[in-house]
């Protein structure tokens, strides 16, 4: 790792650069923050579950029509993927009233919405990343109508196929956020879907128990953050008995 140049690094992944133009590899590390950075822990094997849960979605995801920046997973902690240029707007759908959404408007923890909420928040630790609206958005040009557009049909999108996907092994999707990212090939530009997608940024709770298997076991201090993660792999299929190990990386996504 320390032979590759260092592209970027963030509170749960670096990013390196790839084998060939246009491509990075993100290594997904083991910290875990929350409010803002001013929790911060360790949790032993959190970036190999991720790393395997994010792999595994974003390849059901494009087998449905999703383009995203993934391209394959290299080893237990690595995968390669597409340079892409950040939106710098983190996309927040909410289906169940939890975290922030209950705090502002006087909502109880697990009420169902009347319908997916999706949100808007701007990416700058420095700010908070503070909820903006549309006009927000296209007025200081972090993305266009065009692609607020593109980015809210495709969040709804991502949203009925994983809450089906994770409903179909006991789970409920109570809210999660995405990342875009353009993609440039040649003189052409489209959206794709980036970042990644696991228990780090997804609310999932069993369905009889309401119990969280996801970082607001970090959160809250609810304890065994891992075991947490490993009963969502292990619930997709995705873990063995034995536990995190690698395996053979999927075939290149086109």
């Amino acid at each position: 790792m320390a032979r590759r140049k260092q592209v970027y690094e963030g509170k749960a992944k670096i990013l390196f650069e790839g084998p060939e133009s246009g491509t990075l590899i993100q290594y997904f590390k083991d910290d875990a923050t929350a409010f803002n950075n001013k929790k911060h822990a360790v949790i032993t094997g959190k970036g190999v579950l991720n790393n395997r849960i994010s792999e595994y979605l974003m390849m059901k995801l494009h087998d449905v029509g999703i383009p995203t920046h993934f391209v394959r997973r290299l080893n237990m902690r690595e995968q390669l993927i597409r340079e892409v240029e950040i939106i710098p707007i983190e996309v927040v759908v909410r289906n169940i009233a939890a975290g922030s959404l209950g705090k502002r408007l006087g909502i109880e923890d697990g009420t169902l919405l009347p319908r997916s909420i999706v949100e808007y928040y701007l990416k700058s630790d420095e700010l908070g990343d503070p909820m903006v609206s549309e006009e927000h958005i296209t007025a200081f040009g972090w993305a266009s109508y065009q692609e607020i557009d593109e980015i809210m049909s495709m969040s709804l999108r991502v949203n009925d196929f994983l809450s089906g996907l994770f409903l179909g092994v006991g789970l409920k999707l109570v809210d999660f956020k995405l990342e875009f990212g353009r993609l440039w090939e040649d003189e052409d530009m489209r959206l794709v879907l980036a970042d990644e997608i696991s228990p780090d940024n997804c609310r999932l709770w069993d369905v009889k128990t309401n119990e969280r298997l996801d970082k607001d076991r970090f959160r809250q201090d609810l304890g065994k953050v891992e075991e947490g993660y490993q009963e969502i792999a292990r619930r997709l299929g995705i873990l063995p008995e034995a536990g995190p190990r690698d395996m053979r990386g999927p075939e290149t996504m086109q």
